[in-house]
């Protein structure tokens, strides 16, 4: 498998905190990495560095054999990397529709009107609620639709790499159910790369091809998703109820 994304050695200050100390992982074309962790493990923080969200103190974001430590985010989102941030941070008084166009507005200007439309009905056969609630404000819609409205504003702009921050935060168990049943048909039909941050190890595991452990920081355990899932400490601290419900 070529490799899509390698992060080598990132390092991630805020101020006198260290949020990541010398991070390394890669993610190959179509394929799902997960990283799990605790609160604070540093988990948000390299998805940000990913996106461009926040500048690395040092190390390289190498994307399609580049490295992209230094790029800004909005210069990012136009060369394949999309970012469903924590919260799903919809725009609330804009409309299911407008929601989805900013999500074009980085690469628009590659594309023709036709293009565009033709990746708007896209989304919505992949979500067919969006469809019904086009006209909506996003900020009426429930959780669960606000959560695809957010993959789905990701998805128009054609990503090779998709970047979820715990996709599953705050929904009904039946809802994360259809959430990461929407991950795997993106997957497979989209055919795009995805480094998913989720506080449900099971469920990320489940979907994903291999897995990252992260403490302080710290990569502390890799391996593919079964091994992972297999392993007793895994199971013990995320598998079992202690610390499957942390971010």
């Amino acid at each position: 498998m070529d490799t899509l994304l390698e992060i080598q050695n990132i390092v991630l200050d805020y101020g006198a905190v260290r949020a990541l100390d010398g991070v390394s992982v890669t993610v190959g074309e179509n394929e799902i990495v997960a990283v799990l962790g605790a609160n604070g493990a540093g988990k948000t923080s390299l998805l940000k560095a990913v996106s461009g969200l926040r500048k690395p103190t040092s190390g390289q974001i190498i994307f399609r054999g580049k490295d992209m430590a230094n790029t800004p985010a909005f210069e990012l989102a136009g060369q394949g990397i999309a970012h469903v941030p924590e919260g799903r941070r919809v725009f609330s008084t804009l409309s299911v529709r407008e929601n989805l166009m900013l999500g074009m507005y980085g690469v628009r200007r590659a594309r023709d009107k036709k293009q565009l439309s033709t990746k708007e009905e896209r989304i919505y056969s992949l979500f067919p609620i969006l469809k019904e609630r086009r006209n909506q404000l996003a900020g009426t819609l429930s959780g669960g639709e606000q959560q695809m409205l957010a993959i789905g504003r990701a998805l128009v702009s054609a990503p090779a790499l998709l970047l979820l921050d715990e996709p599953s935060l705050g929904l009904a168990p039946i809802i994360v159910k259809e959430i990461f049943e929407m991950i795997q048909k993106i997957h497979e039909e989209e055919k795009v790369a995805i480094l998913i941050v989720e506080q449900n190890a099971r469920k990320a595991l489940k979907v994903a091809s291999r897995g990252y452990i992260l403490e302080l920081g710290k990569v502390v355990l890799e391996g593919n998703a079964p091994d992972l899932t297999s392993n007793p400490k895994v199971r013990a601290a995320y598998l079992g109820g202690g610390m499957e419900g942390c971010d």
